[in-house]
């Protein structure tokens, strides 16, 4: 196999992510999702070109590496090769040698829930079970039905409560002014960027008004599979429902994009999580497990 791996530039990004949405099936593994490349561009196209591993045959792209942080390597095979014993033995030895380029030394996780090969010869290689994930998917054929709550699609002029929801969702009770404008740069850099066209982020608002819900999501073509990622609640305005009700608005705006499906998937151990797109109709598969090399 005439194998290559490499970083591409920012030019290639968009092929690169095109190629990722070309393997998204409603039959198959949720493995890295093109939504999941685009939230990592709020960082900017330059970051996240540096962030890739792609894995080329005479120039066609198989297999693609995304560094979540330094070491997590989230991936996704062509479904066409996810079985093929050669490309996963070569690239485990990409991922596990830090020479390579992929991962630096000590401790690191790999994701590949599309390459069950890539897993074994990783775990060969010794590395081990990490903890378990639960992927949900909710069919988008039949409409979804209507939530008591106001959604709003976000634009320059209501970023800002987004952002809001956001950093009460993911990072608590303390937020400061710093923490708001780097989020809302990020927020920018994301809308203005090259995966703008993929995104909906949409606000739920309460009959009052109040920003209470967030949620971004994602498209990968007509068709295909689309993307809840991330999802969040207020804080203050937990215990209504409101996650329940931003989940079944977010998978009809993807519905409304030609999506055949919505995808998410979280901690197993997140109870709530789970439960929360559980009761928005999502469907939870069999937990997955990551890989883990100890450091």
């Amino acid at each position: 196999m005439d194998l290559t791996m490499s970083t591409p530039a920012t030019a290639d990004l968009r092929s690169v992510t095109d190629a990722v949405g070309g393997w998204q099936r409603d039959d198959g593994p949720l493995q890295l999702h093109p939504g999941d490349i685009g939230w990592y561009g709020r960082l900017g196209p330059a970051a996240t070109a540096a962030a890739l591993r792609v894995w080329r045959v005479g120039g066609r792209v198989v297999a693609v590496g995304l560094l979540d942080g330094d070491d997590l390597l989230r991936t996704a095979v062509d479904p066409h090769l996810g079985t093929d014993a050669d490309l996963a033995r070569r690239m485990a030895e990409d991922v596990d040698d830090p020479a390579r380029g992929v991962l630096p030394s000590g401790e690191a996780v790999v994701e590949a829930r599309g390459g069950p090969l890539l897993l074994a010869a990783l775990k060969e290689r010794g590395w081990v079970d990490d903890e378990p994930w639960t992927p949900l998917h909710r069919d988008l054929r039949d409409p979804v039905p209507g939530v008591d709550l106001r959604l709003e699609v976000v634009g320059p002029d209501t970023a800002d409560d987004w952002v809001e929801v956001h950093l009460s969702a993911f990072h608590g009770d303390v937020v400061t002014d710093d923490d708001r404008r780097l989020v809302r740069d990020r927020f920018d850099t994301l809308t203005a960027g090259p995966f703008a066209a993929d995104v909906t982020a949409v606000t739920g608002r309460d009959a009052a008004g109040a920003a209470v819900a967030c949620a971004a999501v994602w498209t990968a073509g007509a068709g295909r599979p689309g993307l809840l990622e991330p999802m969040g609640v207020h804080d203050a305005h937990r215990g209504h429902g409101y996650g329940r009700s931003v989940c079944l608005a977010a998978a009809a705006v993807l519905r409304d994009a030609g999506a055949s499906s919505a995808l998410v998937c979280a901690e197993t151990a997140n109870t709530g999580a789970v439960a929360t797109y559980e009761a928005a109709g999502f469907v939870a598969a069999e937990p997955v497990r990551d890989v883990r090399r100890a450091g």
